[in-house]
């Protein structure tokens, strides 16, 4: 004969295994009128979402069949021109300076957030000074700006500060049309990556520093080791708009003659006047890098949201495969 527990007094908390021990409780049945069957439920139609659905999609219908049956656009040429090698030389110049820009603009925005935040003030005074100064202007008067540098500094030299130089270069020779351009946009770059990464910094919870300190943890370590990889869920977001945003403004580069996409196109329109074919080029290019970079930026953000929900979201491949499933069943 087994003895049955005790029961516990009122008031007193229940244990974990006494409400594992409870019973579920029974599902409740459908209302029933009269004792007939039970009353079915109807799920409520929304006429205004199917209304504006087959709008959307009219309105979408008529966008694609003007701008395929449209001549004007003369598709033929946009495929003449589409791999050619010229196009094709913009496209490996506009990716490598793209490329060239947020690496390197990452890597002195990093260096200076961290100044941003660290308690010497003068780093600090110096690190606020550079994202304001380079914020407040446009990129285009700076990349003017650095083509035009020799008419303030015929000559750059190194040497020992107020004493001789050991090596001079005049700046008509160094700054070249490329070299400019990736001067320029890395230090635009630069200045709005240092707020995006000092933002990420903050994000993280200070007691997770708090806790690395008590532990005798360096500070370098901690930033490294803790704060960053917690960071990057809110630095990747950001950091993919900018990257999309640099690739999209190289463009601006064809002003100083450097031969990205968009100034291959314009040297060819130039010769044959067809404007509108090659612009499609262009376009088309632009569109297809972006979206290889956006599905990019997803897996990466899936990533670095590992530790932050308990489950991942599916990729968009394995809801096309739960949709098939689901047609199939």
């Amino acid at each position: 004969m087994s003895a049955s527990p005790e029961a516990a007094p009122a008031g007193a908390p229940r244990s974990p295994a006494a409400d594992d021990d409870r019973p579920e409780p029974e599902p409740v049945p459908a209302p029933v009128e009269d004792g007939g069957p039970p009353v079915r439920i109807v799920p409520r139609r929304h006429p205004g979402r199917l209304l504006s659905a087959a709008v959307a999609l009219l309105v979408l219908a008529m966008v694609v069949n003007s701008v395929v049956r449209n001549r004007r656009f003369q598709w033929q040429v946009v495929g003449e021109y589409f791999t050619t090698r010229a196009v094709l030389d913009g496209l490996v110049l506009t990716l490598w300076l793209t490329a060239a820009v947020t690496v390197l603009g990452f890597l002195l925005g990093t260096l200076l957030a961290v100044m941003r935040l660290s308690a010497n003030p003068v780093l600090r005074t110096l690190s606020w000074g550079y994202v304001w100064i380079f914020r407040s202007t446009p990129v285009l008067v700076q990349l003017l700006f650095w083509f035009n540098i020799g008419a303030l500094y015929p000559r750059l030299g190194l040497g020992i500060p107020f004493g001789p130089e050991f090596v001079t270069v005049k700046t008509v020779n160094l700054f070249g049309a490329s070299l400019t351009a990736l001067v320029g946009l890395t230090l635009h770059e630069s200045a709005y990556a240092a707020e995006v990464v000092r933002g990420g910094i903050l994000s993280v919870d200070p007691g997770q520093s708090e806790a690395a300190a008590a532990l005798g943890l360096s500070r370098w370590r901690v930033l490294r080791r803790i704060v960053v990889p917690q960071a990057m869920r809110s630095i990747v977001p950001t950091a993919g708009n900018m990257l999309i945003g640099t690739l999209k403004g190289t463009s601006i580069v064809s002003v100083l003659a450097v031969q990205d996409l968009l100034y291959s196109v314009q040297l060819v329109y130039n010769r044959t006047y067809q404007v509108i074919p090659l612009l499609m080029v262009a376009t088309i290019w632009y569109v297809v890098v972006t979206s290889v970079l956006s599905f990019g930026q997803y897996y990466v953000e899936r990533h670095y949201a590992r530790g932050a929900s308990r489950a991942l979201p599916p990729t968009p491949l394995q809801r096309l495969r739960a949709a098939v499933a689901r047609s199939a069943a």
